[in-house]
């Protein structure tokens, strides 16, 4: 069973699911093609490639790509590559190339290096001379890559007739592992939208799917002999609104893949070169496999797939009937996955039920173990020892080191890479995969038009630096850094439009860190290529952010002058910005930014970033100053008070079921929202606009004692306005029970006179966030009549 949301961008993809699986013939042909000597030529001034190569020499000449460019490939490995390349080529492009069978000179050529070539298996050369194109690779991976090489220098030219400088590419792989992971176990997506990733990964060169198929709020894998485990685990009913029909039916939110999908997605990947490492964590994140089998929990009594965020407490059971459980579930997944790898997660496991259970208690005594941690070694070396005796290696995050590492363990290090290099320190292999770098459900940029996420933002230049490699190892310590995972985790990622805007273009400073060596990479030259990359995305239907690639502003204002100042930027750092104040749209040709603009108000503010005379972005970015705008803040452009706590989160609201939502900046352990310098000299009253959405995250016991909430004074708690946090209230009025059908409320607090005329304003709800908060949306400064 699976529960699919139909997008503009999966019915793309839908269209490309055969291009790269190589069963085409080498001739795409999608119809009859303009002649040549009619098409002007579209002339490629330099080498965009993606990830950058390991050297390009340029050369004299160029040659041209059109109808009349033969295919040819030397050997059945590259007629595969060279069907890939011309299906996707037709696919993408209005190049519509041929096969040829003949020994005719020219054309583009495939082929294997003689036996014997000294060659890594996923290096490859690419030649282009005046007298035609040469993909070179001692196999077939590596002719593949050269392949999605040369398509890059083709694809987003929208031409039947490209012009290619001469040059040649010798290429090959900084790591052997260049990984992405999708979490399915919390939004689910298609199997049609899983190979669009797939097939973005591909031509980025990157090599290993990793599938998060379980967790607490859902299990995704149909295991045969447990058919509980997604009958019961892959549906959980949501918090709030959501959870509820209007006529009051339960709204569960399910989804699974079918072992026969599960085959089709592996068989896909394999056919771009693409490993799938599934993830069965163990022994935590485990409540929906408990919901479904709880005798294999800790605790008595049933559960359900948990519909809450965060850590979770459910832990399995360590004794010997659930090992066999877990055995019993992995012989399904080794015939499902043939790859190396087997990821056992081993994250997040709190030990609070093994602590409280007499009986896991007794049994860390009857096995000799030092504590909890001891235990969860325990288990996964009983699981390692399983895979091991069926030819699989086992993976799990950095955790998986306390208590002591399984002896033939690799570490994927997520905590920051402290863990990774405990691992290589001790001999064991390691993925870096630091949260703080490489999660990408953390906002790209810190605009209010990101989606729902974690605004503990990391934009494009913070990944690109990133190296894997830290300086500390050895050089017999630094073999065992395998390379680099960016990871998606899918909470507050709920539609394939959103997964697509956190991914992109942000895995192409993935597949830079991945493939590029180190002392070939530039920010700015990378910079100077990503606009072709994006037009590659435009060709493969993917819907890249935009937010990245827009203005972002920050404003001072002076309302007693009315004036504002105004400051602009491009996030990632593109420096050509142009602007306008009639409202019309910007061009190359418009005011060029260079510094603080101080405009009268009220005016339009329109801007847009440009490289090489060219737009970036879709759209402008544009701002409206008036009077009242100068009187309003929003959520995203208020500041957080320093008590809220680090935790921000930008959430969705639980209503309504289908269609857009409304999000939420708020910090979850103590709701407060400052706005800053506030000009207060004729204000007479704070008029705020509020949601109340579901508290539903899972917290560690040290994290519940941070959370903080004010005790209410009126029956249903207060809005509260103070100067600055612990100072003076200035506004306070009593909410109500509860929201209006739209899920909002409107108050007006009347402000108390007093001596600031400049003030910090701290607003809060008072009343304990469980089981919901309210969320500061909008607040306004009202001037006296």
């Amino acid at each position: 069973m699976t529960r699919y949301r139909s997008t503009a961008a999966t019915a793309l993809a839908s269209a490309l699911l055969v291009v790269l699986g190589g069963t085409t013939a080498c001739a795409a042909t999608t119809g009859a093609a303009t002649p040549a000597a009619q098409v002007q030529p579209v002339r490629v001034e330099s080498a965009t490639i993606v990830p950058r190569p390991q050297s390009i020499q340029p050369a004299a000449g160029s040659y041209l790509v059109d109808a009349r460019t033969p295919v040819r490939a030397q050997g059945e490995a590259a007629a595969r590559v060279a069907a890939q390349f011309t299906g996707l080529l037709g696919k993408t492009t209005p190049l519509a190339l041929a096969a040829d069978a003949g020994k005719a000179k020219g054309g583009i050529v495939f082929r294997l290096a003689p036996a014997g070539a000294d060659a890594a298996p996923e290096a490859y050369t690419l030649d282009i001379s005046p007298t035609g194109i040469v993909v070179e690779a001692a196999g077939e991976r590596g002719l593949f890559y050269g392949a999605m090489s040369l398509w890059q220098l083709l694809a987003g030219q929208e031409a039947a007739a490209v012009s290619l400088p001469a040059m040649r590419v010798e290429d090959a792989p900084r790591f052997s592992w260049r990984g992405f992971m999708l979490d399915s176990a919390r939004h689910f997506q298609s199997v049609e939208q899983i190979k669009l990733l797939l097939d973005a990964m591909a031509t980025h060169k990157l090599n290993t799917f990793h599938w998060h198929l379980t967790d607490d709020q859902g299990w995704r894998m149909e295991i045969k002999r447990y058919p509980k485990l997604t009958e019961i685990g892959g549906c959980r009913l949501p918090a709030g609104a959501l959870g509820r029909h209007d006529d009051g039916t339960p709204n569960r939110y399910c989804g699974w893949y079918t072992q026969e999908q599960i085959r089709d997605v592996v068989a896909y990947a394999a056919a771009r070169h693409i490993t799938v490492v599934p993830e069965i964590d163990v022994p935590g994140h485990a409540q929906a496999a408990v919901a479904a089998y709880p005798e294999h929990g800790v605790v008595d009594g049933p559960t359900e797939p948990s519909h809450n965020w965060g850590v979770n407490p459910y832990l399995f059971n360590p004794r010997e009937e659930t090992l066999q459980f877990l055995e019993n579930i992995l012989a399904e997944v080794i015939e499902l996955f043939p790859g190396p790898y087997v990821h056992i997660g081993g994250d997040e496991a709190v030990k609070y039920q093994w602590q409280a259970s007499p009986a896991v208690q007794a049994y860390i005594r009857e096995l000799g173990l030092k504590d909890e941690e001891a235990l969860q070694s325990h288990m996964l070396k009983r699981l390692e020892k399983y895979l091991e005796e069926h030819d699989r290696r086992l993976i799990g995050w950095d955790e998986i080191i306390e208590g002591g590492l399984p002896p033939q363990a690799t570490v994927m290090s997520w905590r920051g890479i402290e863990g990774g290099i405990e691992a290589a320190t001790h001999g064991h292999d390691v993925v870096m995969a630091p949260s703080h770098t490489l999660y990408l459900d953390f906002l790209q940029t810190n605009l209010p038009d990101e989606p729902p996420g974690r605004p503990k933002f990391t934009p494009m230049q913070k990944i690109y630096a990133f190296d894997p490699v830290p300086a500390q190892l050895d050089a017999a310590q630094r073999k065992h850094v395998l390379g680099v995972q960016a990871n998606l985790w899918t909470e507050h990622t709920r539609t394939f439009e959103r997964l697509q805007h956190n991914v992109f273009p942000r895995l192409s400073a993935l597949a830079e860190i991945a493939w590029t060596p180190l002392e070939r990479k530039s920010y700015d030259d990378f910079l100077a290529r990503l606009p072709a990359q994006l037009q590659r995305y435009r060709a493969l239907g993917i819907a890249y952010g935009q937010t990245a690639l827009s203005v972002a502003m920050k404003r001072q204002e002076d309302r007693a002058a009315g004036k504002v100042t105004v400051e602009l930027s491009n996030p990632l750092s593109y420096r050509d910005i142009r602007y306008t104040t009639d409202g019309s749209a910007p061009t190359a040709q418009s005011a060029s930014y260079g510094a603080a603009l101080t405009l009268a108000v009220p005016t339009v503010l329109t801007a847009m970033a440009f490289h090489e005379g060219r737009p970036l972005a879709d759209a402008p970015s544009s701002w409206t100053f008036d009077a009242a705008s100068l009187l309003t803040r929003t959520d995203k452009t208020l500041a957080q008070c320093p008590q809220g706590g680090r935790l921000l989160l930008r959430l969705e609201d639980d209503n309504p079921i289908d269609g857009p939502r409304a999000n939420f900046d708020v910090t979850i352990f103590n709701p407060c929202w400052l706005w800053e310098d506030a000009q207060l000299q004729d204000i007479a009253s704070v008029k705020v606009r509020a949601g109340r959405i579901p508290y539903n995250f899972g917290l560690l016991r040290e994290e519940e004692a941070r959370r903080g909430w004010r005790r209410p004074v009126a029956r249903h708690g207060e809005f509260e306005v103070r100067a600055g946090c612990q100072g003076p209230v200035l506004a306070t009025v009593p909410l109500p029970a509860q929201a209006g059908k739209d899920g909002f409320i409107e108050l007006e607090a009347p402000l108390r006179r007093g001596p600031e005329t400049i003030a910090d304003l701290c607003m809060t709800f008072s009343g304990d966030t469980r089981p919901q908060m309210w969320v500061l949306q909008q607040v306004t400064l009202q001037p006296g009549k």
